[in-house]
């Protein structure tokens, strides 16, 4: 989640969300990370998370990440959480919950719904007062800017 955290300042700097996310394997090793990167990319799939689960496919030459984990600084959105699914990632690590669109705990819970293909399992609030503040600290620089 360190690792997670630095990404998502580096982020931040550039003027995106500062949302970082890594996928290591089974045995801890660095397979992809990724940040937001929708205004770089004028991309609304540019997310940390996407952008994280497309290289770790392309690096391991599959799709389906299920000897994998997924640690990411903010609970992921709808679209995210789909890909997640889609990627049967073995287990989802995250911050701090989105209290607006986070849909594994907060707002909805998709991993336990019907809908879901996927038993995804799920470790919350690692690191959350450092996630939570990266976020309120630029959200809050943001404003001033305004």
């Amino acid at each position: 989640m360190e690792k997670a955290l630095t990404l998502g300042q580096a982020a931040g700097k550039t003027g995106e969300v500062p949302v970082g996310a890594v996928i290591v394997d089974s045995r801890g090793n660095l397979v992809a990370q990724g940040v937001n990167r929708k205004e770089t990319d004028q991309d609304p799939t540019a997310h940390a998370e996407i952008l994280a689960i497309r290289t770790a496919s392309q690096v391991l030459h599959r799709w389906n990440l299920k000897d994998c984990t997924l640690y990411v600084t903010l609970e992921p959105c709808p679209m995210c959480t789909g890909a997640i699914l889609q990627a049967r990632l073995g287990l989802l690590v995250y911050g701090c919950d989105d209290p607006k669109s986070g849909t594994i705990r907060t707002v909805l819970n998709l991993p336990d719904s019907y809908c879901s293909n996927h038993r995804l399992n799920v470790m919350a609030g690692i690191h959350q007062v450092e996630c939570r503040k990266q976020l309120q600290e630029w959200f809050a620089q943001k404003r001033q800017k305004l």
